[in-house]
This record gives structure tokens, sequence and C-alpha cells, in this order.
């Protein structure tokens, strides 16, 4: 009932106001009687995931909570794991605005926020401070004024400020949003990428004795080659887990609908097929040796299952926790 109300008022108002508007109330609140609004009491359903236990498979997709501000009320919304960022080195603005445009007919969101953050000294203060104990991710990128030919520079330098800090990290390659991001995700780049973070990962697990899983986020556009060769790659370089998938770029499903014809990475019911498609794919190609969380499209209990029965462990909500509230959360992890 709070998030309907809640939702209501906030659909009314410019999309990235009440983006910010929800999480300076939920970051000020989070230890205050007023969270009561929010918290949930969910049954624990417990999954084993890159050796971690995570309390139920329903986590919280990297881009609402960039600056890891609200861990600790996600984490009183009953959310399995969160995951926070994407995070790059440097402090950076984004894109201009407006950048975030809802499509409601599809329970859909445009964005091309562009990895707008405070920078990764921020987030690991952010995170230092919460009081959450559960599972925590941490999407990692690059700065949009860095070249592709450099940007591993910043992904290891993400990697070991966010390290002892994370229980697992996200390496993002597959936003839209930066210009030229989505090419590491293909042959010679995407490998020497990949070698040079698991390199880095082996380091600090050594230096820190700790373990902390690398995952990869991919785009839902690549097609069935590509596909195959990301997954060869992961393979060939030990890389934990994948995350499938990220926003797409296609318009075909929004199609004459307001908005439709924004630049960015379109997010909601209209990526949930051809999200699950990837997963599907993905768990063929590896023959169920890469660890995944499906994320795309999950707004009720019927399209989380599709990405579980296609081969997910873990699932994520983003753009259907914007539409449904917490309550999505809930209903997940009852039907399990």
């Amino acid at each position: 009932m709070f998030y309907d109300l809640a939702r209501r008022f906030m659909f009314t108002q410019d999309a990235e106001w009440a983006h910010e508007f929800a999480l300076n109330n939920l970051r000020r609140y989070a230890n205050t009687p007023i969270s009561a609004a929010w918290k949930q009491s969910i049954e624990n359903k417990p999954v084993n995931f890159l050796g971690l236990e995570f309390k139920n498979p329903v986590g919280l997709a990297a881009g609402l909570d960039k600056d890891a501000q609200c861990i600790d009320a996600f984490g009183q919304m009953g959310f399995g794991f969160v995951e926070v960022g994407t995070v790059t080195p440097k402090a950076q603005i984004g894109n201009e605005k407006p950048r975030i445009f809802r499509l409601p007919e599809s329970n859909a969101i445009i964005n091309r926020m562009g990895f707008n953050n405070k920078g990764v000294d921020n987030l690991v203060n952010n995170v230092k401070a919460s009081h959450y104990k559960g599972i925590l991710g941490i999407n990692i990128g690059k700065n949009k004024d860095t070249p592709n030919e450099k940007g591993k520079d910043d992904y290891i330098h993400c990697m070991r400020k966010v390290f002892e800090h994370a229980s697992y990290i996200t390496v993002n390659i597959s936003s839209p949003n930066t210009p030229g991001l989505r090419d590491l995700q293909y042959g010679e780049a995407l490998d020497d990428l990949l070698q040079s973070l698991k390199n880095e990962q082996l380091d600090l697990i050594a230096h820190h004795n700790k373990h902390v899983p690398m995952l990869v986020k991919i785009a839902p556009d690549l097609d069935d080659i590509q596909i195959q060769q990301v997954s060869e790659s992961l393979l060939s370089n030990k890389i934990d887990g994948v995350i499938a998938t990220n926003t797409t770029l296609s318009r075909a499903a929004v199609q004459g609908q307001q908005y439709a014809q924004e630049a960015g990475g379109l997010s909601g019911q209209p990526v949930r097929t051809r999200s699950n498609e990837v997963v599907a794919e993905l768990k063929r190609l590896t023959k169920g040796q890469l660890p995944i969380i499906g994320v795309g499209g999950i707004d009720d209990v019927a399209s989380a299952h599709e990405k579980f029965d296609a081969g997910a462990q873990l699932v994520q909500v983003y753009t259907g926790f914007i539409y449904k509230g917490p309550k999505l959360v809930k209903s997940i992890v009852n039907s399990l």
C-alpha cells in the first residue's frame, strides 16, 4: 500500500527527480522508525552460488544505487543480495538531462545516464558506513574520457579499491551509454581485458587472503556467434560467472510509444524474452559450467521463473522493482 501511494506521486514527477527523491529518503530514513514503511520479513530460501550463501536468490541489479547510498534500506526490503554501481575511478556527471524516460505501457524505462557517479572512493566510504551484512556486489566500469585501449586500467583501479569490501565484483562492459564501451565485449579486446582482470583478481586474492568472485555483465544485443565467442572467452579466462543481460538498444517491442525513439538502453518487459534466450544460450554453450545471474524484464513470479528455467541460479530486478516495489521481491521468494 505504501509503495502504491508513493509510486502514484513519483510517476507524476520527472523520472530522474523521482529517482533521486526516493534514494535520498531511503538513505535518510533507513535506520529510523520510518523504515517500517518498506521493511519486509521474507522467509530464507538460501542459495549457494560462487561459494557464497545468499539468503534468497532475488537481488537488486546495479544502476539503481550507483553510489551505494541506500544499501541498508534495500537490505531491509528483503533482497537476497544487493549490487551497487556502476562506479568509475573518477566522479563524472554522466550524460545531459533529461536522460530517463518511462514507458508505462510496457512497464519499461529508457535511460542514458552514462555512469553518473561520485567516484570509487566515495562508494567505498558509503559501503564502510553502512550496517548491511548481506551479500554485496560492486559493479565497476571505466570513465567516459578513458580510451578503450586504456580501459583495463580503470577496471583494475576500481577492482583494487573495492576488493576487500565486495562479496563479488561485476565488470560492466555492456552499458550502451558510454561511447565504445560495448566494443570491449568482442575478440582480442575482451580477451586482453579479462586476462588482465583475472591476473589482478588472483593477486588481490593472495594479498587479502579472501576470494572475491568476478562476473562479467553482457548485453542482450549480441548475436549467436558473439555469444559463443563471449562464452569461450569467459571460460578460457576462468571468469567466475556472468550476468545476462544489460539493457537493449532494440526498440522493436515499443514502436509507437511515447519516448520510444529516445537514445539509451531500454529495460523492463521488452527485454524479457531476449534476455531469457541469452541466458539459455549461455547455459547450453558452457554446458552449465558458467554460473549465471539472470536479469531483464522480471516484474512478476512467472518472469522470474523463466530466468530460472533458462539456466540462471540467481535473478536481479530493476525496472520491475520500480514499477512494482518491494512486494515483487517477496512474491518471487515466496513462490520458490
